[in-house]
């Protein structure tokens, strides 16, 4: 089971369909329609809104293997605001892994470095067993985006 948030265009939701074949299954979330995709459930609307929250651990159904979070907010410009909002979403995604996430899954979470870095790494430190800064080859170098890979999750709670 792979729950994939912030999943338009559809990219990493087809990929994963693709592992885990028709015995697995994809949740996507994002509050951009997606087309169709075989193997996916795709919830549309914000993933802060508790609503679709609900949504998606009951689509669920009990435990994933892998969350993966792309999520980034609507840029306003506004450093100090856009950092606090991607923010917000990093630590709502951590916190829905320890609800749903299973104690060996793994979480792929985006995020861009600066002022909010340091809180969010700290938070998966405390969530998770291992944890990884991953830089991907198609980032541009200048660019601050990075992702953290996140594994073991060292006390699931009840769901």
């Amino acid at each position: 089971m792979v729950v994939d948030l912030g999943a338009a265009p559809g990219g990493w939701s087809q990929v994963a369909a693709e592992r885990v074949g028709p015995a697995g299954r994809v949740i996507a979330v994002d509050v951009r329609e997606i087309g169709p995709i075989v193997g996916v459930h795709f919830i549309r609307g914000s993933f802060l809104d508790e609503a679709v929250r609900r949504a998606v651990r009951e689509a669920v159904g009990g435990r994933a293997d892998v969350v993966l979070s792309d999520m980034m907010p609507n840029v306003s410009g506004i450093a100090a605001a856009d950092q606090a909002r991607a923010a917000e979403l990093a630590h709502a995604t951590i916190a829905f892994c320890e609800e749903v996430l299973d104690a060996n899954g793994s979480l792929l979470l985006k995020v861009f470095q600066g002022a909010e870095f340091g809180g969010i790494l700290a938070a998966l430190r405390r969530a998770f067993w291992t944890v990884r800064t991953r830089k991907p080859a198609a980032s541009r170098g200048e660019s601050r985006e990075t992702y953290l890979l996140a594994r073991g999750l060292r006390a699931p709670r009840a769901g």
